[in-house]
């Protein structure tokens, strides 16, 4: 296998997984980064349904999206365009994040899995589709330097220096978003503990094969799996 089949292959595990765990629908993508000025999205459709084998589309970092190529990939561009160090992004629609971000509220760092979101992921407040460059700019603008940016009404992006990682970080912050929704719908948000600065340095580490072994849990009986 070529490092290109097997970044196409790697970049559809990773499309699968967040299909098949219920982070994504008929709406969503992840792209990869091929080198500083092309990165690789994931086929135009569902992403649990795109099959072994389906090749993603190389797209510029500056300039117009290709043919075919969904809207809302200018999130991607804006990212990769101003952080050198991302990788690879993922854009969602994750049932309990949603549901927080209705409230305009993020999932705040109560357990070990939200401790990689520091004191929280970004907010864009504003439900409609991002499909212009002007409203991609404003998105990323709003995420800053954090790893992930909840749009209210509109799912979540995650962005990170691995494409393992922005998958596993996506579900972390869906089980951190879980975790709020019963905190709250248990009337126990004041006596419930929240992970301080200094914690949530300490836990969100990445070794022991943190995200391997979640990567490998999430690709489990992928068709492509090795």
């Amino acid at each position: 296998m070529t490092p290109t089949e097997a970044v196409q292959r790697r970049l559809r595990m990773a499309a699968r997984a967040l299909g098949r765990h219920g982070l994504a629908h008929a709406y969503g993508h992840c792209s990869v980064r091929l080198d500083d000025s092309h990165f690789l999205v994931c086929a135009s459709r569902p992403m649990g349904l795109i099959g072994a084998g389906e090749p993603g589309v190389v797209v510029p970092v500056d300039g117009p999206l290709p043919a075919g190529v969904l809207g809302e990939v200018r999130l991607h561009q804006q990212i990769y365009r101003r952080r050198s160090e991302i990788r690879a992004v993922a854009r969602t629609m994750p049932p309990f994040v949603m549901a927080l971000g209705t409230a305009r509220r993020t999932p705040r760092p109560r357990h070990g899995l939200g401790s990689y979101f520091g004191a929280g992921a970004a907010l864009w407040d504003d439900p409609q589709l991002v499909r212009e460059d002007t409203n991609a700019v404003a998105v990323i603008d709003a995420m800053g330097q954090a790893n992930a940016v909840v749009m209210r009404g509109n799912g979540l992006v995650v962005a990170a220096d691995s494409l393992e990682k922005v998958v596993c970080l996506t579900w972390y912050l869906e089980e951190a978003a879980r975790l709020e929704l019963t905190v709250l719908g248990a009337g126990l948000e004041d006596a419930s503990a929240v992970l301080t600065p200094a914690e949530c340095e300490r836990r969100a580490t990445s070794a022991g094969g943190i995200f391997e072994r979640m990567w490998d849990y999430l690709t489990s009986g992928d068709p492509e799996a090795q």
